[in-house]
């Protein structure tokens, strides 16, 4: 069902049509996709079939947050908050609502996140999905919001709260008011946790800067698809202020998880099965037997 859900979606966007005007036929311009990692070619559909894994070498494509509810939320289950909210320019920042506008229409969202509730394998949840698509994930004061909102959301009905975290970090046009959604967040964690109930982050590529460094690190779980980016500063400037050379593969989920700041790499094909299982094994008042 998931996959079907994952097709029909990516149905409604396509790119377009490339044109020969000297041959009969002309062919969709996303018909075949190139891995990044291993360079193998794929038809598009055996990617979206794989759940945007690519076969060969298990590269995790990034994907869309309405994608993400496809494959992880029961069918008809979702039902979406806050999607009125809306960005303001505080900052007078140059043509920043006409970019906010043109990723909107590009994503069908209203922001960088997608936030509402809806059940995984038959278990209630609140969750919130980050799209990198949409200004690359970047967590501006309306990301904040939407956010907090949900956690406590997810409070008030005594529910788990999962967010999966793609992010590039504070959102630079908003200056400190982006800033503040770090501490804004992680209050509304705090409140959560207060009550005895489950938080679980789930990091995908990537996930840094001021996401990282707030509620995406704090998971009572802190779960990540293999291979992602994951870190506060980025490389070269780390290895500019420490003078030294890094390992290849620092910041990668694996290497945190080999140095203790993941709890666990969890496979996309996996992900649903697992957060059912760990949501099910913490659920307030012990495990129905129904």
């Amino acid at each position: 069902m998931a996959i079907k859900s994952l097709l029909s979606i990516n149905k409604k966007k396509q790119k377009g049509v490339i044109v020969d005007r000297n041959k009969e036929n002309s062919f969709p311009a996303d018909l075949m996709t190139k891995c990044p990692e291993c360079k193998k070619i794929y038809l598009t559909k055996e990617l979206e079939h794989n759940l945007k894994v690519c076969p060969n070498c298990d590269y995790h494509y990034k994907m869309t947050a309405w994608e993400r509810v496809s494959i992880f939320i029961d069918e008809g289950t979702f039902e979406a908050f806050d999607d009125n909210i809306r960005t303001s320019n505080p900052l007078k920042f140059p043509s920043y609502l006409e970019k906010i506008e043109i990723d909107s229409q590009k994503t069908g969202l209203n922001e960088a996140v997608l936030t509402g509730k809806g059940k995984v394998k038959g278990e209630q949840v609140v969750v919130a999905i980050m799209d990198s698509h949409f200004r690359m994930g970047s967590m501006g004061s309306v990301v904040g919001e939407k956010i907090t909102r949900a956690i406590e959301k997810a409070t008030e009905l005594q529910v788990p709260f999962i967010i999966f975290t793609a992010s590039g970090g504070a959102r630079m046009q908003e200056g400190v008011l982006s800033l503040m959604q770090m501490a804004k967040t992680s209050v509304a964690l705090k409140r959560h946790s207060d009550q005895g109930l489950l938080f679980i982050s789930v990091m995908t590529h990537p996930t840094t800067g001021g996401v990282s460094a707030s509620f995406a690190s704090v998971g009572d779980l802190n779960i990540a698809e293999p291979q992602a980016l994951i870190g506060f500063a980025g490389r070269r400037v780390i290895e500019q202020t420490v003078r030294e050379k890094l390992p290849d593969d620092f910041q990668t989920a694996e290497f945190l998880l080999a140095h203790g700041q993941l709890d666990a790499i969890f496979h996309r094909k996996e992900m649903r099965d697992k957060l059912a299982t760990v949501v099910r094994l913490h659920r307030k008042g012990g495990i129905s037997h129904v």
